[in-house]
């Protein structure tokens, strides 16, 4: 199958299975529509060499500015494409899915959260400020070691082990942070593993040693920052009530110009809400603050709180995607050029099959470790009983066997929703712990997540085109 669509200016089209990009003239997107149509309505669709000429036709009809040769010429390229298999082309994942499915997994990445505890109040933390909904408390030295000796063991012939230290607030525990990963420097050479550190950090302990520290053992560091000040300090006052922006900025700032003059990883990482549906104004505001690589993404929660996103507000969100993936094609080339993590996609290589069928590997591949050691399948399940696996001191608990293949069977052709969706091979299904936080079931899909990763889909493919110079 094919999707057909208009972005700044461009009619691409989307051939599916293949993921071949098409930047086309107005005739050949009127039959691509057309041709689509078709082949929605008959499973056996085959283009024929010449156009039919009740397509003709139509597509005369409903073009008065197109003469014949014009629409027989833009048939035969299509054609062309559908000879080199680059349009319409069958689906070849479908058939291997079982494989995937079944395939033995190793545990690749894990998630510390090494303090449930937090020096901030963020209204939408689904992480209730820090503590999942239960105690406060910081992971000691020995359970974070016992944590890198289970994806040691659990790993399998895997070299690269990704850890997240994550929380609340990692930095609220920064010696254990320390400690951990010269530990797990000291097991790579004897296990043969390579541990890539990752830290996610609100910013409000940021210090020239965590600065320092950062740089020389962390592969990326995220940085949680909303946009602009009364946006940010609105959802992410200190626990007392005050402002946070002015004391975030600055460190953040510091930390990111770091990053960027080593060229090392980082990410600025914000949450939009109902309260700032014009979010693509604290993108911009952030990327004029001279951060490069940024990402910002729509709240999940409870759709009855009053900064939750409601269905009314797509209409909008859409627009503001748009808005955004314009602005960055002005800036192609320029200095004020950033990067925007959710247009960020790979037409040529991209994830392998497996990861273009199942995601992240939620549940299996990447688990998420809270500081008595409990094993979940990632750190947005973490304090939810129903989904406790196991502990890295004991192992994974026999019993919950079952449900770790529940999520491993989790993919683009378990859920009925992705069946018809054109960013499926994009999105790989998206994201369970969302699923099951906005439908309490982790195989029904997110709709308005959904509806916003098709958009950004559009807007990331524009902007490859234009890239392109197409």
């Amino acid at each position: 199958m094919i999707h057909a669509f208009k972005n700044s200016g461009y009619n691409i089209i989307l051939d599916e299975n293949s993921g071949a990009v098409h930047v086309v003239d107005e005739a050949a997107f009127s039959l691509a529509l057309i041709l689509k149509k078709r082949a929605e309505e008959d499973s056996s669709f085959q283009m024929e060499k010449d156009i039919p000429k009740d397509i003709l036709v139509e597509v005369e009809s409903e073009n008065g500015a197109l003469g014949k040769e014009d629409i027989e010429e833009a048939y035969s390229e299509l054609f062309s494409l559908y000879e080199e298999k680059a349009l319409f082309t069958e689906d070849t994942y479908k058939g291997a899915v079982d494989s995937f499915v079944h395939h033995p997994t190793v545990v690749k990445a894990l998630c510390l959260h090494v303090a449930h505890d937090c020096n901030l109040n963020c209204r939408y933390c689904f992480a209730g400020q820090g503590e999942y909904h239960g105690a406060r408390g910081l992971m000691d030295l020995e359970t974070g070691k016992k944590a890198l000796d289970f994806v040691c063991e659990n790993s399998g012939h895997r070299k690269n082990i990704e850890i997240d230290f994550f929380g609340g607030e990692p930095l609220m525990n920064w010696e254990v942070v320390k400690e951990l990963v010269h530990y797990g420097r000291s097991l790579e050479e004897k296990k043969d593993k390579h541990f890539r550190f990752t830290l996610t950090t609100n910013g409000v302990l940021v210090t020239d040693e965590v600065i320092e520290f950062c740089n020389r053992e962390m592969d990326n560091v995220v940085l949680s920052l909303d946009g602009r000040p009364k946006v940010h300090d609105r959802m992410r006052p200190f626990r007392g009530g005050q402002n946070s922006f002015d004391t975030i900025f600055k460190n953040i700032k510091r930390f990111a110009d770091s990053r960027e003059a080593l060229g090392k990883e980082y990410y600025v990482r914000g949450t939009y809400t109902r309260f700032n549906l014009d979010f693509s104004k604290d993108v911009l505001f952030l990327a004029d603050q001279g951060f490069r690589q940024i990402s910002v993404e729509p709240v999940v929660c409870d759709p009855s709180l009053e900064y939750a996103i409601q269905d009314e507000d797509i209409e909008k969100l859409s627009h503001e995607y748009d808005i955004l993936a314009a602005e960055m094609k002005k800036r192609m080339g320029k200095e004020n050029e950033f990067n925007f993590y959710h247009f960020m996609i790979d037409l040529e290589g991209g994830p392998c099959v497996y990861k273009r069928l199942s995601g992240c590997g939620a549940g299996s591949e990447y688990l998420s470790v809270t500081p008595d050691g409990s094993l979940y399948p990632c750190h947005q399940f973490a304090g939810e009983e129903e989904f406790l696996l196991g502990n890295v001191k004991t192992g994974i608990d026999e019993k919950k066997l079952s449900l770790i293949d529940r999520f491993r069977s989790l993919n683009v052709y378990t859920k009925k929703e992705c069946s018809s969706c054109f960013c499926r091979y994009y999105c790989s299904g998206g994201c369970a712990a969302n699923a099951y936080h906005a439908n309490h079931d982790i195989s029904l899909p997110y709709e308005t997540g959904c509806v916003l990763q098709r958009k950004r889909v559009e807007c990331a493919i524009m902007l490859k085109a234009a890239k392109c110079g197409l």
